[in-house]
């Protein structure tokens, strides 16, 4: 029996994945969105030089979405950033204490 070639690998999210961390999608947006408004760029122009739909983009700076790795490389080099140090910015944000929870506990 012939071997069959490999399928080409498919696109998206498998069904059923959980990925999404909202904490995680949220820094990310906000580092992204100071370092575009840093630059002095547009949501659209960012989202053209990125090679990234609109929409899709703002969801992102809004946090409600988690890009893949791919289009995380395609934003970063959209800012002219290292993503390193964009990945750096987000996990330094994400220590930070949370403000909601460092009032309770006062």
């Amino acid at each position: 029996m012939p071997s069959r070639p490999n399928p080409s690998p498919r696109r998206g999210r498998p069904r059923g994945a959980t990925s999404f961390d909202a904490d995680v999608a949220a820094a990310f947006g906000s580092i992204v969105r100071e370092g575009r408004l840093a630059a002095g760029i547009s949501q659209e122009a960012m989202a053209h030089m990125a090679n990234v739909e609109r929409s899709y983009y703002g969801r992102i700076e809004r946090g409600e979405s988690q890009p893949t790795l791919f289009v995380v490389l395609k934003i970063c080099s959209a800012l002219g950033a290292d993503c390193g140090t964009i990945v750096g910015l987000v996990e330094s944000a994400l220590r930070r204490p949370n403000r909601k929870t460092a009032m309770k506990a006062k």
